[in-house]
Formats: structure tokens, sequence, C-alpha cells
């Protein structure tokens, strides 16, 4: 049986736990929690359960043999990367606590905790007033989202006012920022306002849509383009929908698209937050002043 989520001890730093999603190991990690004070039990149980606690603690050290003998036999064998990543299919033996990880993102590095870190695209994000840090978001491209949630108008679900998403661009060979914007923004507007991943349609769908503005833009110091919609929905005061797109400075610098997603009316996000966060994208390589594209700001 696959365990359940939660914290067990990371099979390659036992000093450490590490989350468990159900199917694989995640990056998440934490020093583990110091124990409380044991619950009393009774007199009858106790030989039932130092028995229990004595097999359990087999088990833990015959696994722990295992992992450690193929880490072993893996650096006799002159074993590769590959090799190692095989590992990480190694289930967790262990009880986990009931605490599940906040963040679907890094956290903020300590110099600047009003910020949030994208190290796959090597970018941090500001934090602005009235957002804060996903917690039981699905998407795992989400970076920051505004706080609390409401009830859908359409379908039944839980929305929010306003979220900011990154993705990497690997699914073709496009490098133009202004194409990759003009090629992303409709799916950023379906995936936002039409239809979620389940497919219910929490604002009833899109009815219609505008070019708000759109433009070149400077991003970390690299040139990038912009396309915002307006978009209106079935149900709900609808929103506006903004790609963004950059060439990444880290890696293979692949191209990175930034998606916001801000609902419209009294509710929802300043739409000039939209150009602050824009504003305000650093490279996480120290390289987000200057540079290509530095003296390019949006269009009105």
């Amino acid at each position: 049986m696959t365990p359940p989520p939660g914290w067990y001890r990371d099979p390659h730093a036992p000093h450490l736990e590490r989350w468990w999603d159900g199917t694989a190991w995640t990056e998440h990690r934490r020093e583990p929690a110091l124990p409380g004070p044991p619950a009393p039990v009774p007199a009858e149980d106790v030989s039932g359960r130092a028995k229990a606690i004595a097999l359990t603690t087999a088990g833990v050290v015959l696994v722990a043999a295992i992992v450690t003998g193929a880490f072993v036999l893996r650096d006799d064998q002159g074993g590769t990367g590959a090799d190692a990543a095989v590992t990480e299919s190694v289930t967790p033996t262990y009880a986990p606590t009931t605490e599940t990880p906040s963040e679907s993102v890094s956290e903020p590095s300590a110099d600047d905790p009003a910020v949030v870190e994208d190290q796959l695209n090597g970018i941090t994000v500001p934090l602005l007033d009235g957002w804060v840090r996903p917690e039981y978001v699905v998407d795992d491209d989400v970076l920051m989202t505004t706080d609390g949630t409401y009830d859908c108008p359409g379908d039944p679900g839980v929305c929010r006012h306003g979220l900011v998403l990154s993705r990497t661009v690997t699914d073709n060979d496009e490098t133009s920022p202004r194409a990759l914007a003009e090629a992303d923004i409709s799916e950023a507007a379906d995936a936002a306002y039409d239809r979620d991943l389940v497919g219910k349609r929490p604002f009833g769908g899109i009815e219609s849509h505008e070019l708000v503005k759109a433009g070149p833009v400077a991003v970390a110091g690299r040139a990038g383009y912009y396309v915002r919609w307006r978009v209106k929905t079935a149900d709900g005061p609808g929103g506006y929908v903004q790609s963004l797109a950059f060439q990444s400075s880290v890696g293979t610098e692949s191209p990175v698209v930034v998606r916001y997603v801000f609902d419209a009316g009294e509710d929802g996000p300043p739409l000039a937050d939209m150009d602050r966060i824009t504003k305000g994208i650093r490279s996480l390589a120290g390289t987000g002043g200057g540079g290509v594209g530095s003296s390019i700001g949006p269009t009105d």
C-alpha cells in the first residue's frame, strides 16, 4: 500500500523530515519536531505496545539497512547521478505527522523576507501588501495569492481574488517574448476564468474578452513582453489576465512566462499591482539591474 501524504524521515538525510505527497517525495524538508510528553497508557496495554514498538523499530532498521546498502552498492559500481535519482522512488516507512507544507514555493531569502523565490526560473517576485505565499493550492506553478478565499460565483468551489503564477516554456522552440506572451494569454484566461483542472466552471465560463494593453517591458534586466486582457464571465465581475514573457538568466535560459490573474471589481487587488510586481522581479543570480532591455518600460 502507498503511504498517505505526510512528513516522514528523509531516506537521504535521516536527521531531517521530508514531505511525501502520497505518490512521490517533494522538495519540502524540515527539522524533526520535538516529541511531546507521552500519553498515559493503561497497565494492561504496556506489554502489547512494547511488542508493537519493538516490531516497528526492527522494520525501520531493516529498511534503513536496505536503503544504505543500495547507496553503497551504487558508489562501489561507479553510479551516476541518474542512479541516485532512482532512490527518490523509495516510499516512507515512518509514521507521518499531521501537518502539511504550507507553501508550494521556496522560502524567501533571509536578506529580503518580502519576496518569493522561484528557484526553477531563477527569479524573485516581490510580495506586496495583501498578498501571501500560497497555502492549500493545487497548482505547483502558483507563486503567491491574495490573502483569503471566497465562494466561487459559478460552480461550487473556493476562489481567490488574485493569483501570480510562473511557468517555464519547454513545449516549443519559440524564444520571442512577444510571440510567447501573445500565444499564452488565451490559455491563461481559460485556465483562470473558464474551466478549472477538474472541468468545473467557477465563474460560469468566459463570455468575452478585450485587449487592455500590451507592449515591451524590462524584466530582471532582460527584454520582455506582456499582454493584458479584460475578461467578462457569466457569473461574477470577471477579471484581468496578463501573460508576461522573458528569458531566464539561469540554466539553459529557457523562456519564462509569469501569469497574473486579478478579479475585477472592488474586491479584486489593485490593477497597478501587476506593474509593481513586474517592476520588482529580480534575478536570483544578482543580475536584476541593467542589461538587455533595462531601458524598456511598459506602454500606456
